[in-house]
């Protein structure tokens, strides 16, 4: 689905870890790696300075990790210095990623739309997707444990879907991404929609036309309805069925609208335990 991948840590979210599953991202159809790691410039003086001893630090400790990889996945190790943000950008132009993999602690929407965030901020600029992973169960999970999520890293997506534009777009870029795979990594979807009344036959007509759009991709595609608030909705539909990642998509986040009305998409990339799959807006 994806074959170039950057993989952003600052080590506490744990996904330097990746380093040591290389063989098994490879069966998840990723042929080249770029593990990211940004040093903040020193300040202390008068003119801010590339932090030395941290930059040797971070390319040791990488370079630990990935000389196990004896796969033909292309490896690669960046510790840059400067500013989170702008270099992730830099370096995922300079080798052509497809995907950006970063840690989400999470944080409350009044945090974000004050202070900001390098998610928020990536989500607002990058012109590729980002997935989304939350360190805690990175840090958690047992080699065993996480050789199968790295293996299925793809296999099965949940869409939310309520027939607007951005819903639609977000179908398209899914659809795009079965068509060119080399190999069945992305095999099942699950269009969810959240309605108010659960006899609206509108919705399942609806979704049995997009079922059958994803299906030409080679999808193997489930339809689930349900009623309430659709942020929890979703989210307990993502417990419940047997899923790798949500996928979502928003042109609102990092703009003033999302400051003044959180978007689903806003709501489930702060809230979600699951991995999530964040598709820029078409720019």
């Amino acid at each position: 689905m994806f074959e170039k991948v950057l993989i952003c840590t600052d080590f506490s979210d744990g996904l330097h870890r990746f380093g040591h599953f290389v063989s098994s991202l490879a069966v998840a159809g990723i042929k080249q790696i770029v593990f990211l790691h940004t040093v903040p410039l020193w300040e202390k003086g008068i003119i801010p300075q590339v932090d030395t001893e941290k930059v040797e630090q971070a390319q040791t400790l990488l370079a630990e990790v990935v000389n196990e990889n004896s796969t033909d996945v292309t490896v690669k190790i960046e510790v840059q210095s400067g500013k989170p943000v702008e270099t992730i950008l830099k370096i995922a132009q300079n080798y052509e990623s497809e995907l950006i993999v970063l840690g989400s602690q999470g944080h409350s929407r009044l945090s974000d739309k004050l202070l900001g965030s390098t998610m928020a901020e990536l989500c607002k600029r990058s012109p590729i997707p980002l997935l989304l992973l939350r360190p805690q169960l990175i840090s958690a999970y047992t080699a065993e444990e996480l050789t199968l999520r790295c293996q299925h890293l793809f296999r099965s997506l949940l869409l939310p879907y309520d027939g607007s534009e951005v819903a639609s777009y977000l179908v398209q870029k899914v659809k795009h991404q079965a068509e060119k795979q080399s190999g069945r990594y992305l095999q099942q979807c699950v269009l969810c929609w959240i309605v108010k009344d659960l006899k609206d036959s509108q919705a399942r007509e609806t979704l049995s036309q997009v079922k059958a759009d994803l299906e030409t991709a080679n999808l193997q595609v489930e339809i689930n309805i349900r009623q309430g608030q659709p942020v929890v909705e979703l989210l307990e539909a993502a417990k419940m069925i047997d899923i790798s990642a949500i996928a979502v998509s928003s042109g609102t986040l990092g703009t003033f609208r999302e400051w003044l009305v959180s978007s689903v998409a806003g709501e489930i990339l702060s809230s979600s335990w699951h991995p999530v799959l964040f598709f820029p807006a078409q720019r």
